[in-house]
């Protein structure tokens, strides 16, 4: 049975409900940043994967201790989430942002293992996000890590097919130049 049987809401309706649903899960991260609250809002079996760099947790307990130790506690305080997109269904959401900080703690969870670098970045980030019992069930998070990698000084984009800031800048603004990698591979290497 879907979760639009279980609730009897019309799509429209549950629609607004999840989006109220991840709205209030993202506040928690992000805004009162509470390990509880948050997982209040997904079922015990949730699981949250950040595809990048493999962090995340499957079930509450796992979750609790990668949001109360890893996640929460590691988010710059100039963290900003800017809304670009967002697609509902009836037990799914995708949500394109950018998502923006200046590297002045450790990460973990994004940066397993790397020091502090004081760098701002900005990345456009995509959460996909499914429904179960009127809770988050799975967060999958994508996000260009050679491009957060570039921006923190650590991977030299003048020898790879990478950008840096520019990729969030792009998502923002269609009018920026396209194909300036190819470009510069086809000056680099004529054919």
């Amino acid at each position: 049975m879907n979760d639009q049987h279980e609730s009897g809401a019309e799509p429209m309706d549950r629609q607004e409900f999840l989006q109220n649903l991840w709205e209030e899960h993202m506040r928690h991260e992000f805004a009162t940043h509470n390990t509880e609250d948050t997982l209040a809002t997904m079922v015990d079996d949730a699981y949250v994967n950040h595809i990048p760099v493999l962090t995340g947790g499957v079930g509450k307990e796992a979750l609790r201790e990668f949001y109360s130790k890893r996640f929460i506690p590691q988010m710059p305080p100039d963290t900003e989430v800017t809304p670009v997109s967002r697609t509902i269904g009836t037990d799914q959401l995708v949500d394109e942002m950018i998502f923006k900080f200046t590297h002045t703690m450790r990460m973990d969870w994004m940066l397993p293992g790397v020091a502090p670098t004081g760098r701002r970045v900005e990345i456009p980030l995509v959460a996909i996000v499914r429904f179960r019992e009127n809770k988050l069930a799975h967060e999958h998070i994508y996000w260009d890590q050679a491009s957060v990698l570039v921006q923190l000084g650590l991977l030299d984009p003048n020898n790879l097919p990478v950008a840096g800031i520019e990729t969030a800048r792009k998502v923002l603004d269609n009018s920026l130049p396209c194909n300036a990698l190819m470009e510069r591979a086809r000056s680099l290497n004529p054919v």
